[in-house]
């Protein structure tokens, strides 16, 4: 059975609509042409791939913790989404509650966005998402994994590390940042997504140089707590990326079918509670 015909769950995906939903006031990065993904466009392109679900994540791009067009797509599709969302760092149990009531799964920090100093305070945050048994989901890059690790091995809350935690391919698999993500692997907490490698990688798809990082996530973390994802549709890529090519890459990357329902289908599905 082809890739594009197996069951599988999209972990990492954004919906923009500034017509239905308009961008925020002062918005750093304003999103437009190719990179606009609708959510009834992303529903034609699952629909081609055979992608039964998908956890959005909201961009800080154009919206920032504005997560209204990504929780009218969850409203609109309880069947196909559910979602990350962004949340004040001082955000009360109440707000978290409300959100989790819409679907939403965790919440958000991006230091790659904002840096690490504006994260300073997120401890009380991750707290309140262990209580809630919702995740906190952490996009860094290089070795900004460092400022986190700490509260992640004391704080019992359930992770998720976007797009392989972003290391420097050239300063390889010893470096800093990534020891700390391998390192990670014995919370039994951390989930990595297997996804963004254009955000990271030094050559073009199908990325060869992201591919020793994968090996080794996979290999620290199992495949029960990795995770595939898309990154749709593809907010300031260097260059085209499309759907189709990112999930045949998998084939390389995972060519016996047992690996790949793991990854596609029952991880996901057992942490994010899809279909039940």
């Amino acid at each position: 059975m082809g890739i594009f015909d197996v069951r599988k769950i999209d972990c990492h995906a954004h919906v923009l609509d500034p017509l239905r939903f308009p961008y925020a006031q002062g918005a750093a990065y304003r999103p437009s042409g190719q990179e606009i993904g609708t959510t009834d466009q992303f529903v034609e392109v699952l629909q081609c791939y055979g992608t039964e679900h998908v956890l959005l994540v909201q961009p800080n791009s154009g919206y920032g913790p504005d997560n209204s067009c990504m929780l009218d797509a969850i409203r609109r599709y309880p069947g196909i989404f559910k979602g990350v969302a962004i949340a004040s760092l001082d955000a009360d149990l109440s707000h978290l509650r409300d959100l989790r009531d819409q679907g939403i799964v965790g919440i958000a920090l991006n230091p790659t966005f904002y840096g690490n100093d504006f994260y300073a305070d997120s401890p009380a945050l991750m707290e309140k998402l262990a209580e809630l048994d919702m995740f906190v989901q952490i996009q860094v890059q290089h070795d900004q994994l460092l400022m986190f690790k700490p509260w992640i091995e004391r704080i019992a809350v359930r992770v998720l590390i976007d797009h392989c935690g972003r290391p420097t391919p050239e300063q390889g698999l010893a470096q800093p940042g990534f020891s700390a993500l391998l390192d990670l692997a014995e919370t039994g907490r951390v989930h990595v997504k297997l996804s963004g490698y254009a955000k990271f990688a030094k050559t073009p798809y199908p990325f060869r140089d992201t591919l020793p990082f994968v090996r080794a996530l996979v290999e620290a973390f199992g495949l029960d707590h990795c995770m595939w994802a898309s990154d749709w549709p593809y907010l300031r890529a260097a260059d085209r990326q499309d759907y189709g090519p990112l999930l045949k890459l998998l084939d390389t990357l995972f060519p016996d079918p047992a690996d790949r329902d793991i990854l596609l289908w029952q991880t996901p599905k057992r942490l994010f509670g899809f279909g039940a």
